[in-house]
């Protein structure tokens, strides 16, 4: 039996990355965050083959895409993107060992997380699968666990690692960071992390047996509380939806990888 490795990535949690213009393709620094992330990234795929992967496949997930640089990349893995909001993991499915989620951050509202959000700062307030508040990491579990794949590992700041051990239990997690204040971060040295990533994701390999898929049994309840009402009243009105207050818009799927997009 193989084992297949699926690992999305986001820059929020990247080691070294600790302010939020970093994460700004527009802004010059953008350029050195895709060096780290490319070497958390890296990290994380050497590990996976040290635990004995046969194959690894790697999303390039923050704001859908175009952040590696592919040349630098570790060529024994394959590389892909979203392919929009309700194709977030495009090549995952059952023949998957695991996931890894490197890079990532906390859901909105969270005390002490940097750059918490839930997809958009600025659009997203509050989202909730069955009435549960999630951010990105229980999205990914989420949408594994339909395909009956567990989340095996997950490494950003420290806010990130708390929440992906109450979603998923005694994962393998890495802290490269801690919050200052939501925009600054205070980050270990990147050669650190990226060993400790590269450690943590050749034990992570050795839990697919042992750590259970998060698994979303139908109907399956999501709701999303918006910032402002006129970004509900662009969405309101589509298939599915349910308006149910002024910011606030419902939908019900059957599916844990359909809980993204309205």
């Amino acid at each position: 039996m193989t084992t297949n490795i699926y690992i999305m990535t986001d820059m929020e949690g990247i080691s070294g990355v600790r302010e939020p213009f970093q994460c700004n393709r527009e802004h010059p620094e953008w350029q050195t965050a895709r060096k780290l992330l490319v070497g958390d990234v890296n990290a994380a795929i050497a590990g996976a083959f040290e635990g004995g992967a046969d194959e690894v496949l790697v999303s390039d997930g923050h704001g859908g895409g175009f952040n590696f640089i592919l040349e630098e990349m570790d060529p024994r893995a394959k590389y892909e993107r979203p392919n929009g909001a309700r194709d977030y993991l495009p090549g995952l499915d059952k023949t998957f060992s695991g996931v890894f989620q490197v890079g990532a951050h906390a859901m909105a509202g969270t005390l002490g997380g940097f750059l918490d959000h839930t997809q958009s700062s600025v659009r997203w307030f509050e989202y909730k699968i069955n009435g549960q508040p999630c951010g990105e990491i229980g999205q990914v579990g989420a949408g594994a666990g339909y395909y009956g794949v567990p989340i095996l590992l997950v490494a950003g700041d420290r806010a990130a690692c708390e929440e992906a051990h109450a979603f998923f239990g005694d994962i393998e997690t890495v802290a490269v960071k801690e919050a200052i204040t939501r925009n600054r971060a205070r980050c270990l040295h990147p050669q650190e992390a990226r060993e400790l990533i590269r450690q943590a994701a050749k034990r992570a390999v050795g839990l697919v047996d042992y750590i259970m898929p998060w698994r979303l049994e139908p109907p399956i309840e999501v709701t999303l509380t918006y910032t402002r009402q006129d970004y509900a009243d662009q969405v309101a009105r589509n298939p599915g939806v349910e308006r149910l207050d002024a910011r606030t818009v419902r939908k019900v799927v059957q599916r844990g990888i359909d809980v993204l997009g309205f």
